[in-house]
């Protein structure tokens, strides 16, 4: 067949007109070869008179495939289909590479492994957990649960453990927010947030951030648009390593009185800040749902966070976890809660947080000897850097066996930084700071 498709042809092979039928039959099309690769779809209105359906149908079966990554454009412009992978896949996360031995890899804002507590006695001792190999579905072991609840920064109603903190963003919003629903989330922002967003296919409404956190104004702005959902990161951002202050986030409660958006809360940087925890759930408990990720500070191989919040909503997203997993591993939620009770750990994360602090700060001042100075303190995991071109920086980097991220993973909205990950970087800070100079301008 050619590579414009005929509308009466296609609509032959379409047998149920739906908008999930349409989508559905035309995704089995793709599969089967008829539709290629590279094919051009007939105009929306040509589809639609060939069906007997109206427009808004054809559209709305053409937004689900877009959001699969199986078809590309839309309106005059056309509609082409662009993949035959028809399982969705994280475009920014997907993107991200594996580099060889002989690259310096500062795109991977982790923990460093040997600064992380050992696990072989707290996984020994979790077979003492309560409830270990029974079907009942907790929601989180009594032993986690008086863990967390002697440093968490509010009073929480209830309390659910999940497999990391990304896992817990997106089962919770499965949970509660339709296709379509509206969002608004920190600008720039955790590259797998924008990630579970779009796979979610809302609407998301970029709140501007400056060195204490989300801006009043710009929330203030983005209420007008009655989000579903307030996200952000409340203690220390995972991009840009600012700390949000105790006055900001007073005044982000200010600007959220009086609305009903869900407050999301993501720590997931956790106690790398040095910063005190704290949350809104104290000032709005009703409506404040925080997360709080160990994978920073106990390590990503327990694949645990702990969720709080409403009951109504914690039970809402665990009758969604029933489709999979039903509940967290008992066995690593009792490897967490030893270790959390254990003083030794609590320092292991102090010098932890003390080397990430270190790193941060030499490559800041090699930036700074050599004339770059890049506005923030010297926490998280990375540095968020402006530069005059991503596409020039990125290429500049790899042509001297540096790799990082670009800024645009980590926005909806044009920016010109890089991301540049500090946490495993334990020496060549000159050469790393000589490699960025040559980025920073054409």
């Amino acid at each position: 067949m050619s590579e414009i498709v005929e509308a009466e042809w296609f609509a032959g092979k379409i047998s149920d007109t739906s908008i999930h039928g349409i989508a559905l039959e035309t995704t089995a099309l793709i599969r089967s070869g008829l539709l290629p690769v590279g094919a051009r779809l007939p105009a929306v209105r040509d589809l639609a008179f060939a069906l007997g359906v109206s427009p808004a149908t054809i559209s709305n079966a053409w937004r689900e495939l877009r959001r699969q990554q199986v078809l590309s454009g839309r309106g005059r412009n056309g509609t082409w289909v662009i993949g035959d992978r028809l399982v969705a896949q994280p475009k920014r996360l997907a993107s991200s590479g594996d580099y060889g031995a002989d690259v310096i890899d500062l795109s991977r804002a982790v923990p460093d492994p040997a600064l992380l507590p050992p696990l072989a006695e707290a996984l020994a001792k979790s077979v003492e957990t309560e409830g270990v190999n029974l079907y009942t579905r907790s929601r989180i072991v009594p032993e986690l649960e008086a863990a967390v609840r002697a440093s968490w920064p509010y009073e929480a109603e209830a309390f659910l453990a999940t497999n990391g903190g990304y896992n817990a963003v997106y089962t919770l919003l499965h949970a509660i927010l339709l296709p379509g629903a509206c969002v608004a989330i920190e600008h720039p922002t955790a590259m797998r947030l924008l990630d579970i967003l779009e796979d979610r296919g809302v609407e998301i409404v970029p709140v501007q951030c400056d060195s204490e956190g989300p801006v009043p104004q710009s929330l203030a702005a983005a209420l007008k648009r009655h989000p579903s959902v307030f996200i952000f990161q409340p203690r220390l951002h995972s991009v840009t390593a600012a700390t949000v202050s105790p006055e900001r986030l007073t005044a982000l409660g200010d600007v959220l009185e009086g609305h009903d958006t869900l407050i999301l809360e993501d720590d997931g940087v956790a106690d790398i800040s040095a910063a005190p925890r704290q949350s809104l759930g104290s000032r709005f408990p009703e409506r404040t749902v925080h997360i709080f990720s160990f994978s920073k500070t106990l390590g990503p191989d327990l694949r645990l966070a702990v969720m709080s919040g409403p009951a109504s909503v914690i039970n809402q997203t665990q009758s969604y976890r029933s489709f999979s997993a039903g509940w967290t591993s008992r066995l690593l939620q009792g490897a967490a809660s030893w270790l959390l009770r254990r003083e030794e750990t609590a320092d292991i994360i102090a010098n932890a947080r003390a080397h990430y602090h270190d790193r941060a700060r030499a490559l800041r001042q090699a930036l700074a000897e050599r004339g770059l100075h890049i506005d923030g303190d010297d926490n998280g995991l990375c540095l968020w850097m402006p530069v005059e071109s991503e596409q020039f920086a990125m290429v500049t980097l790899a042509a001297r066996g540096i790799a990082v991220e670009p800024g645009e993973k980590f926005s909806v909205t044009p920016v010109n930084h890089i991301r540049v990950a500090t946490g495993c970087l334990t020496d060549r800070y000159d050469a790393v700071a000589d490699a960025i100079i040559l980025a920073h301008k054409m």
